[in-house]
């Protein structure tokens, strides 16, 4: 079973990014400083990963040897390319569909699946229980970026 404070936190973590999308669109997307991500790269980067991760913990439970992970690169993610070009209110829809996705995936995974690892080649062996902890600091990381750049401080 997943720790209560992993299981909380992957239930409801992501609806932190509603109170940082309201607003026009325009100011969302433009960036303050020109050599890091705007509020809305934020968002689509966080959209963009959740099937990656998803992808990730089935490879971990159906092959036989720990699978072993390069390392995220947004920029080469066509998906994330594809999902620069939604308005927010459809990215947000999608967000929320892959979060209930992935919520009922490893929510359905039995105390043994939950220790089967695999290798992220930067961090080294992670049970699915680790991964889903590594994925809520990352997403809590993007979020806090998120929160800063709304309040105009990054």
């Amino acid at each position: 079973m997943l720790p209560a404070s992993i299981s909380a936190r992957l239930n409801t973590q992501h609806e932190t990014i509603l109170s940082f999308i309201s607003g026009d669109e325009a100011s969302l997307r433009k960036r303050s400083n020109p050599d890091k991500w705007s509020l809305y790269e934020n968002f689509v980067h966080l959209a963009a990963y959740q099937p990656v991760f998803l992808n990730r913990l089935k490879r971990v439970l159906n092959e036989t040897d720990s699978p072993v992970f390069d390392i995220y690169f947004a920029d080469k993610d066509p998906s994330f390319s594809q999902c620069l070009t939604l308005h927010k209110d459809e990215l947000w829809k999608q967000v929320k569909e892959q979060r209930e996705e992935l919520i009922n995936y490893i929510s359905s995974l039995s105390d043994a699946q939950l220790l089967k690892t695999g290798i992220h080649q930067r961090y080294g062996v992670f049970t699915i229980s680790d991964w889903t902890e590594f994925f809520l600091l990352h997403e809590a990381h993007h979020l806090f970026t998120m929160f800063m750049l709304k309040h105009g401080n990054r």
